[in-house]
C-alpha cells in the first residue's frame, strides 16, 4: 500500500474557518507510553502528559477542550484562538515564552533603557516570532512532545525518536463534528477495555468534569463559563457520553437502547448518524470531518482542491 503523501501543517490547519481540531499523537513502533509492559510499569507518565498539558493550556493561545491519555497514544481537542496571542503586549509574550522556553538574550538586552535601537527592533523581531508561535498548533505540539520524549527517554536511558514523526490533526467543521469527537475521546479508555465507566476513566477530561477537578485547564460549557463556551450544557454531554458509552463497550449489545437523548435531536443527528460519526475519528488519514460545504471552505482556504472522505461526511453530517 502506498504511503499517503506528507501535506504541509498549514495547508491542514486554518482557524479562521474552524478553531477546532482533533490531533493524536502515537510512540514510535507502538511503544508504552504509560501502562504496563512485562515487569515495568509506565503509568507516572500520564500525569507528565497531564501536567503538561496544563501549563502549555495556561501558556499558549490554545484551549483544550477534551483528551484522553492512553498506553501509546494521547488524543487531544483543542481549541485555536491566534486572535489571542495577537492582542498580547510585548511584556505577556515575553512572560509566556519564558515559562517554556526561557527569554532570549537579545530580549534580555533590549529591555535595557540604552540598548541600540538596532538592538530593540532585532528584540521587535523575536518577540512578533514568538507571538505566532505562541498561536501556532504545530508548535503547542512540539512543546508538548519534546519535553515528554526527553523525560521518557531519560528514564529508559536511551535517545531517538519516541513519538512518530508527526502528529495526525484533523478539523471539526461544526458543532456536530465537535462533539461527535469529544465523546469519541472521553470514551477511548471505554473501548480499550481499560475503564468500565467515563468517571473511572483516568487520566480524560470526562472524568476530570465529573469529578470537578481541575488538572488541565479545560474549555467550559454552556452555563459554567461567560467567555467562549461549547455550545452545550455540562449535563446534557454527560448523558450523551453515558449514552454513547453504552453502545461502545466491548462484550454488550451494540444497539440503540429505547430513549435516545433528547440532545441528539437538538443537534439534528439521528442514531444511526451519530453512531456513524464516532468511527470517522478513528481514520485520522481524514483530515477534515463535517458537513460538506464547510470541508469545501476549509479546502479553499487553504488552496487545497478537497479533503479526502467527502461521501463519509455527507452521510454522517450532510452536504
Amino acid at each position: 500500500m502506498n504511503k499517503p503523501m506528507t501535506i504541509a501543517r498549514k495547508r491542514q490547519v486554518h482557524p479562521e474557518t474552524t478553531p477546532y481540531y482533533h490531533v493524536v499523537s502515537r510512540c514510535v513502533r507502538r511503544a508504552f507510553l504509560c501502562g504496563t509492559d512485562g515487569d515495568r510499569c509506565f503509568e507516572h507518565r500520564r500525569q507528565w502528559i497531564v501536567e503538561r498539558l496544563n501549563l502549555l493550556a495556561q501558556v499558549f493561545a490554545i484551549d483544550v477542550v477534551a483528551y484522553a491519555v492512553m498506553s501509546n497514544h494521547v488524543h487531544l481537542v483543542v481549541r485555536l484562538a491566534p486572535q489571542r496571542s495577537a492582542a498580547w503586549s510585548d511584556d505577556e509574550v515575553i512572560k509566556r515564552w519564558s515559562a517554556v522556553y526561557g527569554i532570549p538574550a537579545l530580549v534580555h538586552a533590549s529591555q535595557d533603557t540604552d540598548a541600540p535601537a538596532a538592538v530593540k527592533d532585532a528584540a521587535g523581531d523575536m518577540i512578533a516570532v514568538r507571538r505566532q508561535r505562541l498561536g501556532s498548533l504545530s508548535w503547542f505540539m512540539k512543546c508538548l512532545n519534546e519535553s515528554i520524549a526527553r523525560r521518557a527517554n531519560r528514564e529508559d536511558g536511551c535517545t531517538g525518536a519516541f513519538w512518530e514523526g508527526r502528529f495526525k490533526s484533523q478539523a471539526l467543521l461544526d458543532e456536530k463534528a465537535l462533539l461527535a469527537c469529544m465523546a469519541y475521546v472521553d470514551l477511548n479508555p471505554i473501548r480499550a477495555g481499560t475503564a468500565r465507566t467515563p468517571e473511572h476513566s483516568d487520566y480524560t477530561s470526562v472524568r476530570q468534569r465529573i469529578r470537578g477537578t481541575d488538572e488541565v485547564s479545560l474549555v467550559g460549557f454552556s452555563g459554567e463559563s461567560e467567555k467562549d463556551p461549547l455550545p452545550i450544557s455540562l449535563p446534557d454531554y454527560l448523558a450523551l457520553v453515558a449514552w454513547t458509552g453504552r453502545i461502545s463497550v466491548p462484550g454488550k449489545r451494540s444497539r440503540i437502547p429505547e430513549g435516545t437523548p433528547p440532545i441528539l435531536e437538538r443537534l439534528g443527528f439521528d442514531d444511526r448518524a451519530w453512531v456513524e460519526s464516532l468511527k470517522l475519528f478513528r481514520n485520522t488519514e481524514l483530515r477534515a470531518l463535517g458537513p460538506t460545504h464547510r470541508m469545501r471552505e476549509l479546502a479553499q482556504a487553504l488552496s487545497r482542491r478537497w479533503f479526502r472522505g467527502k461521501g463519509e461526511c455527507q452521510a454522517v453530517f450532510g452536504s
